[in-house]
């Protein structure tokens, strides 16, 4: 069951959940290991920080962001834990 919540300025779910081509912003890292949230937060993965999906693998495990000028490869455990608003929708 997906954990949707409509906000202000869009839709609220997980990194997780999008697709190629969307476009988001992270609105808060969920609870979990405090070592990766630490991890996370030097990479600049920040509440507030736009981001767009680059490309999801065919079995949607990797996911390719890029974020503050770099791209980054996450494991789908891993952007589990990221609570993103959608601001665009993939064309």
């Amino acid at each position: 069951m997906r954990n949707v919540a409509i906000h202000i300025l869009g839709i609220v779910m997980q990194l997780a959940e999008l697709a190629a081509g969307q476009r988001g912003i992270i609105s808060r890292l969920a609870q979990g290991n405090r070592s990766y949230r630490q991890r996370l937060l030097a990479m600049g993965i920040t509440p507030g920080t736009p981001f767009s999906v680059v490309r999801v693998a065919p079995l949607g495990d990797p996911y390719e962001i890029a974020i503050r000028g770099y791209t980054l490869t996450l494991r789908k455990h891993e952007a589990a834990l990221l609570e993103v608003e959608l601001t665009e929708a993939a064309a």
